[in-house]
């Protein structure tokens, strides 16, 4: 009997080791697939900070500068001419085909006349207008505007006198022992008479009877480019108690 319960106690046992070792290992498997899960379900999330930056390259280097621009080259162009010194040069060798000789134009000359205008052609007339006409018939002669008025000296003046009035000696002025000139201005119009008389100097009481008195002269009109003007001067009238 006694080896009969050890013969069941050992089929027990060894039943017993089989269910834990399965259960074990399933448990394992399942701790191991847990880690490994665990990872993938809960994710490590980026900062918003670094998903909003932006990488921005550095800008590209300034353009080199342009090159200096080059000093324009002035060309002298050489004439040859077979002329030396106002005479043909002899050749050195006669040549089999004599061709036509061509002598090139001299530049303009830059030099000019004082009065000329640019454009202008030689012997022309001073001051003449750009792109006149040549022509050998003399300019118009352009007449002077007359003036309307001119001044001339009290001698010019005298000699054109035609009628004089002579003055009266003022009966105050004589019994005060009163004498002088009395400058008068005038204009002389163009038919002689008198205009526009006033008083330059003289003694108040003498110049109203020289006003009286040259208000009465008359005058040849005065002619300039053949036509009378009127003519600015003065008139001195002068009083002395000798000639009363």
């Amino acid at each position: 009997m006694f080896e009969d319960s050890l013969l069941e106690s050992g089929g027990r046992l060894k039943t017993k080791s089989k269910t834990t070792t399965t259960i074990a290992f399933i448990v394992q498997i399942a701790l191991v697939g847990v880690l490994v899960l665990i990872p993938l379900i809960y994710t490590e999330a980026l900062p918003k900070g670094q998903l909003t930056t932006f990488l921005v390259a550095p800008p590209p280097p300034p353009p080199p500068p342009p090159p200096p621009a080059a000093a324009p080259v002035h060309v002298v162009k050489k004439i040859e001419t077979d002329l030396n010194n106002g005479q043909l040069r002899q050749p050195t060798a006669i040549p089999k085909k004599v061709a036509m000789i061509k002598e090139d134009e001299p530049p303009p000359s830059s030099a000019g006349v004082m009065g000329g205008v640019a454009g202008g052609v030689p012997g022309g007339s001073m001051n003449g207008v750009i792109g006149g006409i040549v022509s050998s018939a003399p300019a118009p002669v352009v007449k002077m505007a007359t003036p309307q008025k001119v001044r001339v000296s009290q001698g010019v003046s005298e000699g054109l006198l035609l009628h004089k009035v002579t003055p009266n000696y003022p009966a105050l002025a004589k019994q005060a022992r009163i004498q002088g000139s009395v400058v008068l201005q005038a204009t002389i119009g163009k038919d002689g008479s008198i205009q526009n008389l006033r008083v330059l100097s003289g003694h108040p009481m003498l110049t109203q009877s020289a006003l009286d008195a040259v208000k009465q002269w008359k005058y040849k009109p005065y002619l300039l480019n053949g036509e009378a003007v009127e003519v600015e001067t003065t008139v001195q009238v002068n009083f002395t108690l000798s000639g009363g």
